[in-house]
């Protein structure tokens, strides 16, 4: 069971706008709680209703045990307390009171935390933006954000690499998909360059995010799953961003010749589309053959 304590209060501005702000933040915080906590049925969570419940939702003592933490805290919480909320805390909250991706987003939000499971949706990627990506086949071609997690992806990319639908959403990340991902780091034909270059961008990225628990998360869990990325890491490398000619051993087509580019959706380090245009007619050729595979396994 976890237990939170401390309080998390933000510098006090000369005129207390931020102080007001963090307390008007906390009540919407307990109010949203409360709301979620009486609208969810305890069959919707396994546990039985019994004779004597009076209310038709959760009790806060519910709540506090499927989510692993201290009854007192929880209660605390939802009156709006001045305390400190982690975001492993936030996180078990949010599948006990079963939120969906926009409630989860919200919560965070109202915790002024960054929530370290990226969703299947972001809120970055437009309607717009999806169906460029579906226009730009046979070129593969995903969207990530500045901590490389594929948040959008077309037909051709998701079979470029390894079978992306078949990975949790929670792991289409571009670092733990080299380092982890057997399938993946099989198809990258320069496999050790790519990991040292990898490791090296991803700490010039962090330099802006180092507080953040999303990025930290990540981090720790590089290190603990992967000795050639802590290896990498060691060496302190820092590289910016920039387009190349790839090379990559598709599963189902073959070599293929690729020129990667970067084509910024907002500020530089920011979220991005990445293309790999093909660099010579018969990776173009093969690339056309892979679209039709996953075409195909659509339609199936």
């Amino acid at each position: 069971m976890v237990q939170e304590t401390g309080a998390a209060r933000e510098p006090r501005d000369a005129d207390g706008s931020g102080t007001r702000a963090s307390e008007i933040r906390r009540h919407e915080l307990a109010a949203f709680l409360r709301h979620r906590r009486e609208h969810i049925t305890p069959e919707q969570v396994g546990l039985p209703r019994g004779r004597r419940r009076r209310t038709p939702g959760l009790r806060r003592e519910e709540v506090a045990q499927l989510s692993a933490v201290g009854v007192t805290w929880y209660t605390w919480l939802e009156q709006a307390r001045d305390i400190q909320v982690s975001v492993q805390v936030l996180d078990a909250l949010a599948r006990t009171l079963l939120l969906d991706s926009s409630e989860r987003a919200h919560l965070f939000n109202l915790a002024a935390a960054a929530d370290p499971v990226p969703g299947t949706n972001c809120p970055s990627t437009t309607e717009a933006q999806r169906i460029l990506l579906k226009q730009l086949e046979p070129i593969p071609a995903c969207i990530q954000n500045s901590r490389y997690d594929i948040i959008a992806y077309n037909s051709t990319y998701g079979l470029l690499l390894c079978d992306l639908d078949a990975v949790p959403p929670a792991d289409r990340n571009v670092m733990l998909l080299c380092y982890t991902n057997a399938e993946w780091r099989t198809s990258i034909v320069q496999l050790e360059e790519t990991m040292r270059l990898m490791a090296a961008k991803f700490r010039a990225s962090m330099a802006d995010h180092l507080a953040e628990p999303a990025w930290k998360m990540l981090l720790k869990r590089l290190t603990t799953e992967s000795a050639e990325f802590r290896a990498a890491w060691e060496r302190h490398e820092v590289v910016s961003s920039r387009s190349k000619c790839k090379e990559f051993r598709n599963a189902h087509v073959g070599m293929l010749a690729v020129d990667h580019t970067d084509l910024w959706l907002g500020p530089h380090n920011g979220a991005r589309m990445v293309t790999y245009a093909p660099a010579d007619a018969d990776s173009r050729e093969k690339l056309e053959k892979l679209h039709a595979i996953a075409l195909e396994r659509q339609g199936g």
